[in-house]
C-alpha cells in the first residue's frame, strides 16, 4: 500500500481532510488547483510488441525530470526522483493485508482514490466499445462504482475484492432498500477467481502498488478479459512522497514505505502478459496540509509502510514529536505542508490470440526432380 509513517495516528477523520480542501465547491477548486498545479509533470510511454534490449531499457526507464519551482512548493535540488523497483517487489504482504482490512472499516474510500478514479474516468471517452460485463479490481478501494454505472448503465458489473473485510463492506454497498426503484443493472460481488473470458472492460483503480507479484495479477486480469476486452487501470509511481523519503534520508531513518513501479516496467509486464498496444502516461498531484497532524491522518487513510526496512517495533511519542517537528520545517510561505503523488495511467486490450503455424515440411531438390519424374511417368 502506500507509504505512510508508521506511527499510531487517529486515522482517516473528517476533520482532517475538511482542514486540508475545506467542502463542497471549496473542495472542487482545490482539485482544479491541483491538476493545473506548475510542477506537474506529465509524461506518456506508448509500449510497442518488440521488448527494448537492457541498454534501451535502462535509459528510457528514468528519464531525468526538471524540477520546477511551484505555487505549492519551492524547487529543492536535493529531492531525486525515487528508485524503481523490479519486477519481484520486496514488501510486506502482511502489512498490506493490516492496511487493507482497515480501509475496509471505512464506508467511503479514501480521497486520493476517488479524484484519481474521476480523472481515468474521464479516459473512457477513447473506449468504444461498449462492456455488457465490466470487472472492478477491488471495488472498494478503487471508489468507482458512481462513475462506472454513469459510464455504462446497462451493463453487468462485477466487484472482485481480496479479502472477507472488503468483501462485506461492499456487499453492503451493493445492496439496494426493498423500498427504493433499482436503477441500472445488479451489482455481483465475489471473492473467487472471476469466469475466464467474461469481462469486457477490467477497471483497477489505485490498487496495483499494494501487490507483491505484478506479473502474476496481469497474468490474472488478461484471463479474465474477453478477446478484445480493454484494461484501464491506474496506480502510485516511484516519486510518490518524494519530499517524506528525502526528510527520511535527512535524518537517517529506514525509507517511510516501499518502492513503487516505473510505467515502462509496467507497460513491458503488460506485454509479457499478453496484452496489446499498452499506453502508459503519468502526472504529478501536490497535495497541501495545515499540520503534520492532518498529513499523517490522511497519509494513513491511504494506507501504511509496507517496506521490508521500515522500524520493526512501535515508535515512542518522543519519536513521534520529532517527526511531526521535521515535517512542520517543510511548510512553505502559506504555512502549508506540500507531498507530491505520482499518478500513473494505463490501458491495453486483450488480442485475439495467433495462430499458430504448423511445422515446416523440408523437401530436398533431388527429393523434388523424384517426385517430378514420377508424375510425368504416372501421366505416360
Amino acid at each position: 500500500c502506500m507509504h505512510a509513517p508508521q506511527t499510531e495516528m487517529p486515522g482517516g477523520t473528517p476533520i482532517a481532510q475538511r482542514s486540508q480542501r475545506g467542502s463542497g465547491t471549496q473542495k472542487r477548486s482545490m482539485q482544479a488547483s491541483h491538476s493545473r498545479a506548475r510542477d506537474q509533470l506529465l509524461h506518456s510511454a506508448h509500449c510497442v510488441g518488440n521488448r527494448r534490449s537492457g541498454d534501451d531499457k535502462a535509459s528510457m526507464r528514468r528519464a531525468p525530470f526538471t524540477f520546477i519551482e511551484s505555487i505549492y512548493w519551492p524547487a529543492m535540488p536535493d529531492l531525486k526522483p525515487m528508485p524503481a523497483s523490479t519486477d519481484a517487489r520486496s514488501i510486506d504482504e502482511a502489512a498490506v493485508r493490516t492496511a487493507l482490512r482497515r480501509m475496509a472499516r471505512n464506508v467511503q474510500a479514501p480521497w486520493l482514490h476517488a479524484e484519481v478514479a474521476r480523472r481515468i474516468a474521464e479516459r473512457l471517452a477513447v473506449v468504444r466499445l461498449q462492456p455488457a460485463t465490466v470487472l472492478d479490481w477491488w471495488g472498494h478501494t478503487g471508489a468507482s462504482a458512481a462513475l462506472l454505472r454513469a459510464a455504462y448503465p446497462k451493463a453487468r458489473r462485477v466487484v472482485f475484492e481480496p479479502n472477507e473485510a472488503l468483501l462485506t463492506r461492499s456487499r453492503e454497498a451493493a445492496k439496494q432498500p426493498w423500498w427504493t426503484a433499482r436503477r441500472g443493472a445488479a451489482v455481483e460481488v465475489c471473492g473467487d477467481e472471476p469466469e475466464p473470458g467474461a469481462a469486457q472492460l477490467l477497471w483497477a483503480n489505485m490498487m496495483l502498488h499494494a501487490v507483491a507479484d505484478l506479473p502474476a495479477l496481469m497474468a490474472r486480469w488478461q484471463r479474465a478479459l474477453a478477446v478484445n476486452g480493454f484494461l484501464m487501470f491506474s496506480t502510485l509511481g516511484p516519486d510518490t512522497l518524494r519530499e517524506l523519503h528525502a526528510l527520511y534520508r535527512r535524518l537517517g531513518w529506514p525509507a517511510p514505505g516501499a518502492p513503487f513501479v516505473d510505467m515502462h516496467d509496467l507497460g513491458d509486464m503488460l506485454i509479457d502478459a499478453g496484452f496489446a498496444d499498452p499506453v502508459m502516461d503519468q502526472e504529478r498531484l501536490t497535495l497541501t496540509w495545515d499540520s503534520p497532524l492532518a498529513l499523517l491522518a490522511e497519509l494513513r487513510q491511504l494506507g501504511g509502510n509496507a517496506s521490508l526496512a521500515r522500524f520493526a517495533g512501535l515508535r515512542t511519542p518522543r519519536w513521534r514529536a520529532r517527526l511531526h517537528d521535521a515535517l512542520a520545517t517543510l511548510a512553505v510561505a502559506d504555512g502549508r505542508i506540500a507531498m507530491s503523488f505520482e499518478v500513473v495511467y494505463g490501458h491495453a486490450f486483450k488480442a485475439a490470440p495467433r495462430m499458430r503455424a504448423d511445422a515446416p515440411t523440408t523437401v530436398s531438390v533431388q527429393d523434388m526432380r523424384a517426385m517430378l519424374q514420377s508424375a510425368r511417368g504416372a501421366g505416360r
